[in-house]
């Protein structure tokens, strides 16, 4: 009778489009084991109990059996009714497992209400660990679209969403010995194995930025048949936009682009945050041109070297942002240098009603031109490396998709959520989770071109309501100081990214406004992000968790006693660099892996702690310095003066800005006015001038000649500790 029920079931949820997907040989399923399932819906036990094989025990919780439809369907299943915290029923578990049953085990213990992992129980972990029973991961997806969920409000729901059911490999599970804190490594190690395995379902590698839009379009452009079309994007213009407006603009921008440029071409983009910025983004992007995102902070000679390494002929731009940007200069300089500059309002008056037409019918027939992205060259940013001048960092569809399916895998938003980015899209963080991460995942976004303008961003999130904020260190610990406290009471999740958080950063906003001000720890190299906190498992002072999808190791540092250089790799490491002296030639990463130059330990439930920099480069107020460029710079300034002098950079914590530079040498005719002149003299950027001049009679170096910059690090913290000890 029970295998007619389950078959009855399983044929009525397979006409309403409901599939289940194994991992491995249904043959090979273990005798006993846990099924750890996410929970979604109240449909839940009904679909594992007509899908899963093997005759499971199910453990519902009081939410579950007090539904008398839910036990009058599943009437033929052998059902115990189970408290997650209470050790009576995880014992009744634990003997039904080593009775040589499988069981099925909710380990979030009740129904989600955003669509993603809530808190997590040790009560699955206890059950395998005891009976020595492999855990079988399952992911459910689609029912939380559906009307039987608790997400009401916070996810458009349709009648018949599709359902599919994923069960994973067995996988043996054993507790860590002489851990201080079971509990945590218990729902820890049950978390990872189920947000890893949404990551993987979610994750497409092949589909194409544009692809995802359209399809986040289509999820999200409307709630309900009757319902009024979602405006989920606005900026300082306050024309608030839908995802309709977003695509059709792109599709007319597009089409208009591929007149004066040519096919997978690097087109150069100098716009702030704005509408305009996304939607020409995303029509290059639909045509195969590669956007890039150009750094207009940086002076003209850095923004020359970026477009030769980038080999850009065109950049869009314009006139009324070169305007109030005071850039004229910089646009002569790229004029003389032979750029094509093209400006966004006069191409806008060029668009024909025949283009806008064509991009209205391609919104409405789903029409995408490149369906397939994959590790096709998406976007091109900078960085500053070793080489001083910036590097070019070749991001592919692949890499960008991945990192913002990883951070939905950590971090559930929804479209009553309203992301506030004041970041630019020239800055990694900026670009993927301030800007394309609420846009795919169905959330609303402001863009706002400056995050210098602390407190118009202080009153415009009061007055939008925002609910996420993201930002450097630098700027949000700016916010704080200057806002009323009651301007941030709708702000949910902060993120902080691009320099390390302080710890009195974070103090200042629990005190000031009652927000919790998580970490984000990444790299352009890594589309950025490599690690984050979030809210099921956080750690202050730690960059959080690798995200999902990453492999690590840690190589050894000279001069480093504890920990050693994080390296990582992944679908979200970049296809590779071009090099300022050699453009056009792709310079991969060796085997895949990225070296941090950052000097990590780890805890035993997987949380990272930078413990130092080893790359030569400092973060400034976000900004990436590089230390070798700022060296050569005072080499070049003092070439007048005797060879024998040497030159060190480091840089050091700073209480606003994150990081400043100290220069270290035996010259003591080099000068700040010296080098200030120099800089001002030759378009640098001020961010290369040292804040701090030290004069040492000699530097340290190792056996071989090589500079020390660890030990010499050292020394400086030294003096100036001392220093100001002396001053207090």
């Amino acid at each position: 009778m029970r295998k007619f029920v389950q078959f009855s079931l399983r044929t009525i949820l397979k006409l309403l489009k409901t599939k289940c997907i194994f991992d491995f040989d249904i043959k090979k399923l273990p005798n006993k084991g846990v099924y750890v399932v996410n929970h979604v819906s109240y449909l839940d036990p009904i679909l594992l109990f007509a899908f899963l094989p093997g005759n499971p025990v199910f453990a519902l919780n009081g939410h579950l059996f007090r539904r008398r439809w839910i036990r009058f369907l599943m009437r033929k299943a052998d059902i115990i009714t189970f408290n997650p915290i209470e050790p009576a029923d995880i014992k009744k578990l634990i003997a039904k497992v080593d009775e040589g049953r499988l069981v099925v085990i909710f380990a979030e213990g009740r129904i989600t209400e955003n669509g993603g992992l809530m808190k997590i129980y040790e009560a699955p972990g206890l059950v395998a660990d005891k009976s020595k029973a492999p855990i079988i991961p399952v992911w459910i997806d689609g029912p939380q679209y559906g009307y039987f969920s608790k997400t009401k409000g916070k996810l458009p729901h349709r009648p018949l969403p599709k359902m599919r059911i994923y069960v994973g490999k067995p996988r043996s599970f054993k507790l860590k010995d002489n851990l201080r804190r079971q509990r945590d490594h218990i729902s820890n190690e049950v978390y990872m194995i189920l947000r890893e395995m949404g990551f993987n379902i979610n994750y497409n590698p092949e589909i194409s930025l544009f692809a995802q839009l359209m399809k986040t379009a289509k999820v999200y452009s409307r709630n309900g048949w009757f319902s009024k079309r979602p405006r989920i994007i606005e900026d300082i213009n306050r024309k608030q936009k839908s995802y309709k407006d977003i695509i059709v603009a792109s599709f007319a921008l597009g089409r208009t682009f591929k007149k004066f440029t040519k096919h997978e071409e690097n087109v150069g983009v100098l716009l702030p945050n704005a509408i305009a910025t996304i939607c020409t983004f995303f029509g290059l992007s639909a045509y195969e041109r590669t956007p890039v995102m150009i750094n207009f902070s940086v002076g003209s000679k850095n923004m020359l070297s970026m477009c030769k390494t980038a080999m850009v002929k065109t950049i869009i731009t314009s006139k009324a942002f070169i305007l109030k940007g005071k850039l004229d200069g910089m646009i002569k300089d790229l004029k003389n240098a032979g750029y094509n500059i093209v400006y966004l309002e006069e191409l806008a008056k060029k668009i024909s009603l025949s283009t806008k037409i064509g991009a209205l019918l391609s919104y409405k027939l789903k029409h995408v031109p490149h369906k397939k992205g994959g590790n096709k060259q998406a976007v091109i940013l900078f960085t500053s490396g070793s080489e001083g001048a910036p590097k070019a960092v070749l991001l592919s569809h692949a890499n960008l998709i991945a990192n913002i399916n990883q951070m939905q895998a950590i971090q559930t938003v929804t479209y009553k959520d309203l992301l506030f980015n004041a970041l630019p899209m020239f800055h990694s963080f900026g670009l993927t989770v301030g800007t394309l991460f609420p846009l795919f995942a169905g959330a609303k976004l402001f863009l706002y071109p400056s995050p210098l303008h602390y407190r118009v961003v202080a009153e415009l999130v009061y007055e939008l309501g925002a609910t996420l904020m993201i930002g450097t260190d630098t700027f949000l610990r700016g916010y704080a100081k200057i806002a009323h406290p009651y301007d941030f009471h709708t702000v949910r999740l902060m993120y902080s990214g691009g320099e390390a958080a302080k710890q009195d950063t974070r103090n200042m906003w629990v005190e000031h406004s009652g927000v919790r001000m998580m970490e984000a720890y990444g790299a352009t190299e890594c589309a950025p992000v490599m690690t984050a906190n979030n809210g099921i498992f956080n750690k202050f002072g730690s960059i959080g968790k690798l995200l999902p999808g990453m492999q690590y190791k840690i190589e050894p540092v000279d001069g480093i006693e504890t920990g050693g250089e994080l390296c990582v790799k992944g679908p979200n490491i970049m296809l590779g660099y071009y090099m300022p002296d050699n453009p056009g030639v792709l310079v991969k990463p060796q085997d895949g892996w990225y070296h941090t130059g950052d000097v990590v330990d780890i805890d035993e439930i997987g949380f990272f702690t930078i413990k130092d920099r080893i790359k030569r480069f400092a973060k400034i107020g976000g900004e990436m310095v590089s230390l070798n460029a700022v060296q050569d710079m005072v080499i070049e300034a003092t070439k007048e003066m005797s060879a024998e002098y040497n030159y060190g950079v480091v840089a050091v914590p700073h209480e606003s800005k994150g990081e400043q530079i100290v220069l270290v040498t035996n010259n003591k005719e080099v000068t700040s006015s010296l080098l200030h002149d120099y800089v001002k003299a030759n378009g640098l950027s001020d961010l290369y001038l040292p804040r701090i001049i030290l004069y040492h009679d000699k530097l340290p170096v190792f056996a071989t000649g090589k500079s020390d910059n660890v030990t010499l690090k050292k020394e400086v913290m030294e003096e100036l500790y001392a220093a100001n000890e002396t001053a207090a």
